[in-house]
C-alpha cells in the first residue's frame, strides 16, 4: 500500500516497523516523563483494537471519546479506527446537554472515558443515552461501588486484547488491511458558533493528505516534538497530534495537568507549536505584564531591544536585508532580553509556531515576530481537515493568511465567500442532507466566510460573512478586526463589537481579571470580586485609554465610540463561547440586550438585574449598577 493509499492505522504500523524503538509519544506522570515508543505505541493499539472487537465493535460503528489529552485518548482512536470505526471526540468540559447531543447524534455505541468524572456525566444521562452499550473507564478511581454494568475497565478489555492477539496473531493486520482510505476515521462536531454542533465526517484520506500537502512546504522531522495541550476534539489538535504526527513520526508530549501546560512546553522546549490566537493572546499579555514587574535593567532592556526586535520583524516581512547595526543589535537582545522571554514562553526551540483557528491581530504577531519567533498564520476549518491555506516561511504579509497549500485550489464566490476544493475536503456532515448540501456545492467547500485574494495570490480573511456588519449609513466593518486589535491590550481578555444598523461602532469588553486587579492593587483601590472591580470609575478611565490606543490603528467609521464593561466573564457553560473559546456572537447580543440599548441610549449609568442563567436550568438575579463611557478621540 503506498504512502498514499495508506489510512492512519496503517500509518501508524509503518512507523512501528520504521522508527520501532525511537520514543513517539510521551506523558508526564508523577513528576517525570514516561515514554512509549513507537512499537508500544502500535502495541497498545493492537490490543485495545481487538479487546473492542470482542465487544462488538464492527465496521461503522462509533465510538465516542471524552477526556483530557493522554495517549489513551489516541490510543482509543486509531484503534477504532483499526475496526473500521470512527471515533467521536467529545470535549472535556462539555455540559450535559453537549454530551447527550454528540453521543445520540453520532449514534456512538461505546464511549471511552478519562475518569469518574466523566463516568458521571455518561451515568447521569440513563436512558437519554440509551444506544451506549458499554462503557470504557481509563481511571478507575472512586468507581469501585458503581454498579452499572456497562462499566467496564480499560485495562480490562487491552488485557482481553492480548490474548485474542496471542490466540490470533494474524488477526489484527488483517482488519487494518479491511479499512479504506475513503472510510470516514472522525466525526468532528463543529463549534456551533452559529447554532447546533454539526458532526463533520473526515476521511483517512483527507487528514493524511492534508498532513502530506502541508508537510511539503514546511517539513516536519522524526526528531521534532509537539506538546499536544489543545482539546484533541478540536480539528486543529488532530491535524498536529495525529494526521501529521503519524505522517512525519515525530514525538508527542501530553502534559502532567491542564494547569502544568506552560511549565511542561517550558521542559520540552517544541520544535512545531499550533495554537489559537487566544493562547497568543495570553502569552502577550504575560510578557506585558512580566515586564512590568520585572527589575529596573530587565524594563530597560526591554525598552532599548523591543525597537529592535520591531524593525528586524519589519525587514523580514518586507523581505529585506537590516543593516549590520541593526543585526548586531539584535544579536545583543537575543543574549540580553528574547531568549529569556522565549524560555519563559517555552518557545526557545521553537522552529515554526502557528496559529489558526481565528484571525491573529497583527499587534500581536509582530511581537512574537520581533521576539524572533517563526510565527504563522493558517487558515482552514473542520471541513477540510484542519488547513487549506498558510504563511510560508519567506513570504509572510501581515494581513493576510497566506497562499493555498498544495492540492488545494481556492476562489471567491460572486458574493465575496472563500471556496476551496482539494482531497482534504470532507465528505459531508453526518445524518444533515441539507447542511451538507448547502456546504458541498459542485465540489467547492462554502467556507461561510468572506474573503479577498491580492495581487501576490494571498488570501485576505475578512470575516464570517454573517459578522460583516453595516452602520446605518451604508459603512461596513468587520467586528472580528476590531475585537482582535483590543485584545492586544494586556488588560482586555475578550470584547464584543456590535453596531449593525446603528450609528456608530460600540463594545461590550471583558477585563484581563488578573492583569487589571494587579493594576488595582498597585494603586491600592480595594475591591471584591470581578463584578466590583469591572465597574469602577478608575477601571473604566483605564480601559477608556487602551480602547482610544486601538481607535488610533482603525479607520474613522470602525473606531469603537463607547463602550460598556461587562459585569462577568464569558463563558462557554453560558454558551456565550464555544469550547474553542469563540464568541457566539447572536446569542451573546441577544443574552446582553439591555446593555447594548444602553450603548446607544443617553444614560451613563444604570442599575440593572442580571439574570445569570445556566445550561442545567439554574439561575441567579444579580443586581449591579452598570456604566457606560465614551471613548475620547485618538491624537491626530
Amino acid at each position: 500500500m503506498t504512502s498514499e493509499m495508506r489510512t492512519l492505522p496503517a500509518q501508524l504500523r509503518e512507523n512501528a516497523r520504521e522508527q520501532g524503538q525511537r520514543p513517539a509519544i510521551r506523558e508526564k506522570e508523577f513528576g517525570i516523563w514516561q515514554s512509549v515508543t513507537w512499537q508500544g505505541y502500535y502495541d497498545r493499539v493492537r490490543w485495545l483494537a481487538l479487546g473492542l472487537r470482542d465487544l462488538g465493535v464492527r465496521p461503522g460503528d462509533k465510538v465516542a471519546i471524552i477526556g483530557d489529552n493522554r495517549p489513551e485518548w489516541v490510543y482509543a482512536e486509531l484503534a477504532t479506527q483499526s475496526l473500521g470505526g470512527a471515533a467521536v471526540g467529545v470535549f472535556p468540559d462539555s455540559h450535559l446537554d453537549q454530551v447527550r447531543h454528540i453521543v445520540n447524534h453520532s449514534d456512538s455505541s461505546v464511549v471511552v472515558l478519562e475518569d469518574q468524572e466523566q463516568c458521571d456525566k455518561i451515568l447521569d444521562l440513563g436512558d437519554d443515552v440509551a444506544l451506549v452499550g458499554r462503557v470504557l473507564v481509563d481511571d478507575m478511581k472512586g468507581l469501585r461501588h458503581y454498579q452499572d454494568p456497562r462499566i467496564t475497565p480499560f485495562v480490562d478489555v487491552v488485557a482481553r486484547g492480548q490474548e485474542i492477539d496471542r490466540a490470533r496473531p494474524e488477526l489484527f493486520d488483517e482488519l487494518v488491511d479491511q479499512v479504506r482510505p475513503e472510510d470516514v476515521a472522525i466525526i468532528a462536531y463543529t463549534s456551533g458558533t452559529t447554532g447546533v454542533p454539526k458532526g463533520a465526517m473526515l476521511s483517512h484520506r483527507n487528514m493524511l493528505s492534508m498532513a502530506r500537502n502541508y508537510d511539503s512546504i514546511d517539513p516536519a522531522y522524526p526528531t521534532d516534538n509537539h506538546v499536544s495541550f489543545l482539546p484533541l476534539p478540536w480539528v486543529g489538535e488532530q491535524m498536529t497530534g495525529v494526521s501529521w504526527h503519524l505522517t512525519k513520526g515525530f514525538t508527542i508530549n501530553f502534559p502532567e495537568s491542564v494547569f502544568t501546560v506552560q511549565e511542561n512546553i517550558r521542559e520540552i522546549g517544541p520544535h512545531i507549536m499550533f495554537a489559537p490566537p487566544r493562547i497568543w493572546e495570553k502569552m502577550c499579555s504575560d510578557v506585558q505584564v512580566r515586564i512590568q514587574d520585572a527589575f529596573i535593567f530587565k524594563r530597560w532592556f526591554y525598552k532599548w531591544f523591543m525597537p529592535v526586535g520591531y524593525r528586524m520583524a519589519e525587514a523580514k516581512l518586507a523581505k529585506k536585508r537590516p543593516s549590520a547595526v541593526i543585526r548586531l543589535q539584535a544579536w545583543l537582545g537575543h543574549w540580553l532580553l528574547f531568549r529569556a522571554l522565549n524560555n519563559f514562553l517555552g518557545l526557545a526551540r521553537v522552529r515554526n509556531a502557528y496559529t489558526g483557528g481565528a484571525a491573529l491581530g497583527p499587534e500581536i504577531f509582530n511581537l512574537f515576530t520581533a521576539l524572533g519567533v517563526n510565527i504563522k498564520q493558517l487558515y482552514g476549518q473542520t471541513e477540510i481537515a484542519g488547513i487549506s491555506v498558510g504563511h510560508r516561511n519567506d513570504d509572510i504579509k501581515l494581513d493576510t493568511v497566506g497562499q493555498p497549500i498544495p492540492g488545494v485550489e481556492l476562489k471567491i464566490s460572486d458574493t465575496g465567500e472563500i471556496l476551496s476544493r482539494g482531497p482534504s475536503v470532507f465528505l459531508g456532515y453526518y445524518k444533515n442532507e441539507d447542511a451538507t448540501a448547502e456546504t458541498l456545492r459542485d465540489g467547492w467547500l462554502y467556507s461561510g466566510d468572506a474573503g479577498l485574494i491580492d495581487e501576490d495570490g494571498h488570501l485576505i480573511m475578512i470575516d464570517r460573512m454573517d459578522d460583516v456588519m453595516l452602520l446605518t449609513d451604508g459603512s461596513k466593518f468587520s467586528p472580528q478586526l476590531i475585537e482582535n486589535k483590543l485584545k492586544f491590550s494586556p488588560y482586555i481578555t475578550e470584547a464584543v463589537v456590535v453596531g449593525q444598523d446603528r450609528p456608530f461602532v460600540a463594545a461590550m469588553i471583558n477585563m484581563d481579571m488578573a492583569n487589571v486587579g494587579k493594576w488595582a492593587e498597585n494603586r491600592q483601590l480595594a475591591f471584591t470580586t470581578f463584578t466590583d472591580l469591572s465597574q469602577r470609575e478608575e477601571v473604566y478611565d483605564l480601559i477608556a485609554a487602551e480602547v482610544a490606543k486601538t481607535n488610533a490603528g482603525l479607520p474613522k467609521v470602525a473606531r469603537v465610540s463607547r463602550f460598556v464593561m461587562l459585569y462577568k466573564e464569558l463563558d462557554a457553560d453560558d454558551e456565550e463561547l464555544t469550547r474553542t473559546r469563540k464568541v457566539r456572537r447572536r446569542f451573546v447580543a441577544q443574552r446582553y440586550g439591555v446593555l447594548i440599548e444602553a450603548l446607544y441610549g443617553d444614560k451613563d449609568v444604570f442599575e440593572i438585574e442580571a439574570d445569570v442563567q445556566y445550561q442545567d436550568g439554574k439561575s441567579f438575579v444579580m443586581k449591579t449598577l452598570v456604566r457606560v463611557k465614551d471613548v475620547p478621540e485618538p491624537p491626530e
